[in-house]
């Protein structure tokens, strides 16, 4: 788990919009196992250990359903601390008969995919300890294969689900943006990632630290997809944990250079990727 922490730049918080927060509450609490942390009439703050928040739900004024082919969230994941863990989820989404979108070994992780009652993708997944990734010319080996379910059944011992464990951390996001070339100057020379994986031509990966990825980036909506509107359902914006006041100095000061504009709200600073996504940089 040292790969979200310092001193590594990774992701906190999601934020999220949704047609009907009750409807929304009810899936994060039952179905992927989330507390509530903060509540208002229109807006909920969610944690796997009682503090700390790693999504918010918010139901906008007048809000329109997930616009297809945009840019925006493809998906967020949970990363879980344990194998055993991951077999619990899969013991409760059995017991439950929620429906997943998919199951995938990726080498470097195992992962379930599903989505929410409005189509914002969820990835649920643990990592295989990094020492066993496979690293090829500075790029990590990644694959989509099926799925041991029985395999990482045998790890849970049968103990029950109950919720999130303690441990979860918003492991990576993935989102779908435009085009690459501005993207990937924003993220990399702007932001201080590193590519880490160049997947098939429309998808890129990168993260700090030789994590397997922290963000996700692909053209699969089509490269010049524009962005959803403000009031459609889908991401709000997500937040990137720097190490110190320090580094994300510098990191504002490299998207200033690059002609990327950064404000502050509150306290803290907001951009904006090429393709619309909104980012919070915070310590």
């Amino acid at each position: 788990m040292t790969f979200h922490s310092k001193p590594h730049t990774f992701v906190g918080q999601v934020d999220l919009k949704v047609i009907d927060l009750q409807r929304s509450l009810a899936f994060y609490q039952k179905i992927i196992g989330f507390q509530i942390l903060e509540q208002t009439e229109k807006k909920a703050i969610l944690t796997a250990d009682g503090k700390t928040p790693l999504l918010s739900i918010e139901q906008p004024e007048n809000v329109i359903p997930k616009q297809p082919r945009t840019t925006g969230l493809y998906h967020f994941a949970l990363l879980l601390p344990s194998r055993a863990d991951l077999a619990k989820v899969i013991r409760h989404f059995i017991e439950t008969r929620y429906p997943l979108q998919g199951a995938s070994d990726h080498l470097v992780s195992e992962a379930l995919y599903l989505a929410d009652p409005d189509g914002n993708g969820i990835e649920i997944y643990s990592d295989r300890p990094s020492s066993t990734w496979d690293w090829v010319k500075n790029e990590v080996v990644m694959a989509t294969n099926p799925l041991d379910v029985e395999s990482i059944l045998a790890e849970g011992n049968g103990e029950p689900w109950n919720g999130l464990p303690a441990g979860t951390l918003m492991g990576h996001i993935h989102l779908h943006v435009s085009e690459f070339q501005e993207t990937e100057e924003f993220y990399c020379k702007g932001l201080g990632f590193d590519i880490v994986c160049r997947y098939g031509g429309q998808a890129l990966f990168i993260s700090t630290g030789g994590y397997h990825h922290h963000i996700g980036l692909n053209t699969w909506n089509g490269v010049g997809a524009p962005a959803p509107a403000e009031n459609s359902v889908g991401l709000n914006s997500f937040t990137l944990v720097f190490p110190d006041k320090e580094a994300r100095k510098y990191a504002v000061e490299q998207l200033n250079t690059i002609g990327v504009s950064v404000k502050e709200e509150n306290g803290y600073f907001v951009t904006q990727d090429p393709s619309g996504n909104r980012i919070q940089l915070r310590v």
